[in-house]
């Protein structure tokens, strides 16, 4: 059973994310901007806009966001787990009812700052206000620093 868990942008399409190092949160555009020039590569591991740690692209999801994930995952094996044994025992198997409410769906607020670094202004972030006036951002793409 594939379960698709889509995870909700803001009305600039934005997709809210957290640095796994500093828990700060920020968010980065969802998919290519219309700026990005056709031959660029994504890289392997994108860089925290905030403290500037580099992590892969599969480690930035907030609490939040995991703990929906989890939600979905758990409200869906009860089905596939029926779905298995009524396979294995056939027509005598009688399945349980799944009683959990489904999850509540993410909404994401259209809040932050938009700010593009200098060298990559492509790959635009946004960030909390109070984070752009105290000190430097950092490259998403390629973690070189600069003020928003």
């Amino acid at each position: 059973m594939d379960i698709l868990i889509e995870l909700p942008i803001d009305a600039d399409g934005f997709l809210r994310r957290q640095c796994q190092s500093c828990r700060g949160e920020f968010k980065w555009h969802y998919g290519p901007t219309p700026t990005r020039p056709d031959t660029v590569v994504d890289p392997a591991m994108y860089t925290c806009p905030l403290c500037g740690t580099p992590a892969p692209h599969d480690q930035w999801s907030t609490e939040d966001q995991s703990r929906y994930q989890q939600q979905i995952v758990e409200f869906y094996a009860v089905d596939a787990i029926n779905d298995e044994l009524k396979r294995a025992f056939g027509r005598n198997y009688k399945p349980g009812k799944n009683t959990a409410p489904a999850p509540t769906p993410l909404h994401e607020p259209n809040d932050m700052l938009i700010v593009e670094s200098p060298c990559h202004p492509w790959e635009p972030v946004k960030i909390p206000q109070q984070r752009a006036d105290s000190g430097p951002l950092y490259c998403l793409v390629c973690g070189e620093t600069y003020e928003a």
